[in-house]
């Protein structure tokens, strides 16, 4: 825009001095109907015009003449960049909880089928029957985890009980083993917020609107659940996405804005850390927005600045001169899972801790029913 500015300047013939709003903030309406910001400066006709660049609306066309729009923005969301995070149960994501509570409830129909088929069949056929159950259930286990067993029925139904669950038990436990070790070696990143509907649905992460913006309008005059909700709950303001850049990226709170501002942002931060910090959404929250210069209504310099900003842009000049402002921006622009530069890792305690949180209980499990056993065994010795 200060490119912009100097050729106006040159090819009019005028000089010119910047001016700051006393609020800092680009324009919307008080509620007594007059403007604040920059646009507020057009209305009072204090400013000749405003570089910008402002998206264009209908409301806003009626307190300034917008130039030829020379560009379009589409909005999204702006937030730190998801990271691998470690979780205890980890082991358990192969499958969804129904799947695991339907297996487990699967497990525990076979265990008690089996035994008391088991135990019908020894009646019929006058044979010994002592701990069915039990051995059913240790059985069901370990055909369930794939280890060898030495009891099995001892005639026809329940052998046929058992090559069932010996069939279901296979493909389950070969799915799970397969699913687990491609999560556990290259892991996928979670990301938290991807949309509108993410953003409002969580609450550890902040969000925040540019004071001011047609953003800001859009989402205070919405009506809609989604859109309602974001402006309801809004932490506060920030004068725009790029000043607020180091909060965004140290996650103290998320940003809705253009997403040229967000690669400017992203260009900055590789440029100065040599790493990526910052992540925008892949859906759009507005599209198409058409961006423009503003001058003050009937403007002597509006329709000639039209010519000259319409020449630059057909010229590829503009395209030119934002390119060169945004730059390694490569690298943070690819999903957060292709961060692990390594590839394939060796796993680590961290990826693997649930399952020794499991094996830990467990122990102590088995200490306390054997302390419990020796108690009872000295009372009654007793």
């Amino acid at each position: 825009m200060a490119n912009l500015l100097f050729i106006l300047a040159s090819s009019l013939g005028f000089e010119y001095e910047l001016v700051t709003p006393p609020d800092g903030v680009w324009g919307a309406p008080d509620a007594n109907g007059t403007w604040n910001g920059l646009l507020g400066l057009l209305q009072r006709q204090e400013v000749e015009a405003s570089l910008g660049p402002f998206g264009v609306t209908h409301q806003r066309e009626e307190v300034c003449d917008f130039s030829y729009p020379f560009h379009s923005v589409n909005m999204a969301i702006l937030l730190i960049r998801p990271t691998l995070q470690s979780d205890v149960a980890g082991f358990l994501l192969p499958f969804t909880y129904v799947v695991w509570l339907l297996t487990l409830m699967s497990l525990v129909a076979m265990v008690v089928v089996m035994a008391r088929v088991a135990t019908a069949e020894a009646n019929l056929y006058n044979t010994k029957n002592r701990n069915t159950l039990a051995k059913a259930a240790i059985w069901g286990l370990k055909a369930f985890t794939q280890e060898g067993s030495e009891w099995l029925p001892p005639h026809d139904a329940g052998r046929v009980l058992v090559t069932t669950w010996l069939l279901a038990s296979l493909v389950f436990m070969s799915s799970y083993s397969g699913i687990l070790t491609a999560m556990l070696t290259v892991p996928r990143v979670t990301i938290p917020i991807d949309s509108l509907v993410d953003l409002v649905a969580q609450d550890e992460l902040p969000w925040r609107l540019e004071a001011g913006s047609m953003m800001f309008q859009y989402f205070q005059e919405a009506e809609d659940g989604v859109r309602r909700q974001v402006f309801r709950g809004i932490s506060g303001t920030i004068p725009d996405c790029y000043a607020a850049r180091e909060d965004i990226a140290t996650g103290r709170y998320a940003a809705i804005c253009d997403r040229t501002t967000m690669r400017k942002a992203m260009s900055w931060d590789f440029s100065t850390s040599g790493q990526c910090h910052l992540y925008m959404s892949r859906e759009d929250v507005y599209t198409n927005l058409p961006v423009a210069m503003a001058f003050r209504i009937n403007s002597t310099y509006r329709a000639k600045a039209d010519h000259i900003i319409l020449a630059v842009k057909e010229a590829g000049i503009l395209d030119r001169w934002l390119d060169s402002q945004i730059t390694n921006i490569s690298q943070c622009l690819r999903p957060p899972s292709a961060d692990r530069s390594e590839g394939i890792a060796a796993l680590d305690t961290d990826a693997l801790a649930g399952c020794f949180l499991v094996l830990a209980g467990g122990l102590v499990a088995a200490t306390l029913v054997f302390l419990i056993e020796a108690m009872v065994s000295c009372q009654c010795s007793s």
